[in-house]
């Protein structure tokens, strides 16, 4: 290969990679037009203008009524998230259809149906309602089916990966060097990103006085002053390497008294910790009062299901705050607020704002803390339950 032929093959896959970019710049503006649309259609009452949602397909149907044998037109509004079961409205200003029920993608399934009088049929299955509908056409009807299954697929990847994700997190945060095997065995290194504070001291990191740092030790990511200690590690050929403050004092044999850990208060529990033995734990989005929005892993631990704790990341070794939920009022569709899938909680002056990711996972915590709010756990609830039923088979 030539000089000028590299240097042309270099400038081709920087052209294609710019083209690329662009493209990719190009296809989310037009998806952020469609759903602006859509908002607009809806009468800007349905919040639907989320980076997350990707807008499929639209078009008009027939829904079949199951007290008469007349059919209704309606008009379906399909996204990577859900489908949009609209009415039109005979208005000549305005909103042009109403949203009569909203379902969600999980666990939904299409089917075809057989109907003597009202020909390419099939049947929308989801969480919150089931539908039969009627498409003008066998090709149309074709469509639909393969564009749900196709979203219903597609989401059903996505959700999969994430719940192994979250496994995987949480397996490799137990995975952690015992004292016994310390200085034996290389660690796992916490990630930079899964953490906001240093894991022993608890001060925030921040770019110039307090930095990230590595113990070669244990894995875990701390500031300078925790890991001003070096020790001589067997896995590393016994060369000396940056531990920190606790890892020194086991691998040299130290045992002062003034280095025995201190009662921890109760933001001072590790995220980790409770979120391997925990009710539900997840990142939502936060805010409070005028605050801006924040990204916060959140877990209640079922050694106190009644408590919601906040760090700032996955791996923090404290809380940033807490919330008692007894007692709280819980707002499961608040007004006024921008982000999707979003639930508040009320008590007095305080008010906590929430988001999820999707409309699943929203629901899943209000479960747990609807339940919580009144005193009562998902396990109380499960034995109640199981009380109840042996009552009423002996009875």
């Amino acid at each position: 290969m030539t000089p000028d032929t590299f240097f042309l093959a270099e400038s081709l896959e920087i052209i294609s990679t710019a083209a690329s970019h662009s493209n990719t710049a190009i296809r989310k503006m037009e998806n952020l037009k469609k759903l602006l649309m859509v908002y607009e259609m809806l009468g800007e009452e349905e919040d639907i203008v989320h980076p997350s949602n990707e807008f499929i397909k639209e078009g008009q149907i027939l829904k079949l009524a199951a007290r008469n044998t007349s059919a209704q037109e309606r008009h379906l509004f399909l996204f990577n998230n859900m489908l949009l079961y609209c009415v039109p409205k005979f208005s000549l200003v305005g909103a042009k259809y109403s949203l009569r029920t909203k379902i969600g993608l999980d666990g939904m399934k299409v089917v075809e149906t057989q109907n003597e009088d009202y020909p390419h049929t099939f049947q929308i299955s989801g969480k919150e309602r089931t539908l039969e509908l009627q498409a003008s056409s066998e090709q149309i009807k074709k469509e639909w089916i393969k564009a749900l299954e196709t979203a219903i697929s597609e989401f059903q990847q996505r959700n999969e990966t994430f719940i192994i994700a979250q496994a995987k997190k949480t397996e490799e945060a137990s995975q952690e060097v015992s004292s016994a095997e310390l200085g034996l065995r290389a660690p796992r290194w916490i990630r930079d990103n899964e953490v906001t504070m240093c894991m022993k001291c608890k001060e925030q990191f921040n770019a110039l006085t307090r930095r990230r740092h590595h113990c070669r030790a244990c894995g875990y990511v701390v500031c300078w002053k925790c890991s001003d200690y070096k020790a001589e590690l067997k896995y590393d050929g016994n060369k000396s390497n940056k531990v920190c403050k606790d890892c020194y004092n086991i691998l040299i044999g130290s045992n002062n008294s003034e280095e025995k850990e201190k009662r921890r208060g109760i933001l001072e529990i590790e995220s980790a910790e409770v979120s391997v033995n925990s009710v539900i734990c997840s990142f939502l989005q936060y805010n409070e009062k005028s605050k801006p929005w924040q990204k916060v892993w959140c877990v209640i631990p079922k050694h106190e299901a009644l408590v919601l704790y906040m760090y700032g990341a996955p791996q923090d070794v404290k809380a940033q705050a807490t919330i008692p939920l007894l007692g709280y009022t819980v707002e499961e569709s608040p007004r006024g607020v921008d982000l999707p899938y979003s639930f508040r909680l009320t008590q007095s002056k305080f008010v906590h704002g929430f988001s999820a990711d999707s409309e699943e996972l929203k629901q899943r915590w209000l479960k747990v803390i609807n339940l919580a709010v009144i005193g009562e756990t998902t396990s109380d609830r499960e034995e109640n339950g199981a009380e109840d039923g042996h009552l009423e088979s002996s009875s």
